[in-house]
């Protein structure tokens, strides 16, 4: 019987997506003969795999500016594949590592698994590309909405339904099955990415179809403005419950809103039991203002932000993106106290609850 391959290393990392300028957390597992990269960490199937035969790693990477810490990987066929780390130490140890497997399976075993994701067949007259140009129309296209869902707010997003009816009146298909097929298929491409908890559950496999016609089911188009938020004035509810467990760090950070994209001082309280991130007024106030849950995040440095010069930001920056794919950006005093910051809160996000 074949021995399964050994995992070397595994953790959290931010990958960037294979066709447009997305950067999203995956759960990456390195093998010796491979990478599998999974949406989250309990899945059971990989989201991906790449091979390593013949493949190189270039660090550091200067591809992406604003991101620090990438590394490249380049497989035998010539395609790039970009993943970030928190730190610079944590990604030379998944540059060192990857260089050691790569080395040792040169002239070796050849990379024999299959991939999980499951190929669906389209006709040949079918250009996703050019469908997606046409569903992007401003005129024509589908309509980019506000849709609310568990007292969270979708913006820029349309319904599975939406969809599968602009396929239709647009005479790309003939019946809705048809439009499954082909909306599964710019879906597996990247062309589509799943918005809210339906429609993720069923681009992981857990429905019959990769994709939902069900008006409860969002979606959203990569390169679109696409961002979710809670119903809370500030950023998120606060529970009571909260407030157990010892305090890991505390101190004063730079926080973004999300509705005005403002720079405002707050003080932060980390916690280890829930795993939270409480801010506060730093004027005073026993209530915090919000709190970001933690388990499950990926937190990792950047270099700079679009609207950071307007409010005077020094770039001493680092993004925690959470289960749910929220997006908070927070300045630190200095690039030790960043480092500091982000050690602290991945420690937490691995053991809290």
């Amino acid at each position: 019987m074949e021995r399964e391959p050994m995992r070397i290393r595994e953790g959290y990392l931010v990958k960037k997506g294979s066709m447009f300028n997305t950067w999203k957390p995956v759960w990456v597992v390195l093998l010796e003969d491979g990478i599998e990269f999974y949406k989250r960490k309990a899945d059971n199937s990989p989201k991906g795999m790449i091979p390593l035969k013949g493949s190189s790693i270039h660090s550091p990477c200067q591809d992406f500016g604003k991101r620090m810490f990438v590394f490249k990987l380049t497989v035998a066929k010539q395609q790039d594949h970009f993943f970030q780390a928190a730190y610079l130490e944590e990604r030379d140890a998944w540059v060192r590592d990857i260089k050691k497997a790569i080395h040792r399976i040169d002239g070796g075993q050849r990379f024999a698994r299959k991939s999980t994701r499951k190929s669906i067949r389209l006709p040949e007259t079918i250009n996703l590309s050019a469908l997606y140009l046409s569903m992007k129309d401003p005129e024509k296209g589908i309509k980019e909405l506000k849709l609310e869902k568990d007292r969270r707010v979708f913006n820029h997003c349309f319904t599975g339904t939406c969809v599968i009816d602009w396929l239709v009146s647009s005479s790309s298909i003939r019946n809705r099955k048809e439009g499954l097929l082909l909306a599964s298929s710019l879906l597996s491409e990247g062309y589509l990415q799943p918005a809210g908890d339906t429609s993720k559950a069923a681009a992981e496999g857990l429905s019959d179809t990769p994709f939902l016609d069900l008006s409860d089911a969002y979606y959203y188009f990569p390169d679109s403005g696409f961002f979710c938020e809670g119903y809370s004035s500030d950023d998120d509810v606060v529970l009571k419950e909260e407030f157990r467990g010892t305090i890991v760090k505390q101190g004063c950070l730079l926080k973004q809103g999300h509705r005005r994209k403002n720079w405002k001082v707050r003080k932060f309280v980390l916690r280890d039991d829930p795993a939270y991130l409480h801010y506060y007024d730093p004027a005073g106030g026993e209530e915090p203002l919000g709190a970001i849950h933690l388990r499950g995040c990926v937190v990792t440095a950047v270099e700079d932000m679009p609207d950071t010069k307007k409010y005077d930001v020094d770039n001493i920056l680092f993004e925690i993106i959470t289960a749910n794919e929220i997006h908070y950006y927070l300045q630190a005093a200095s690039s030790t106290e960043r480092t500091e910051w982000i050690k602290a809160i991945q420690s937490v996000a691995r053991t809290g609850k």
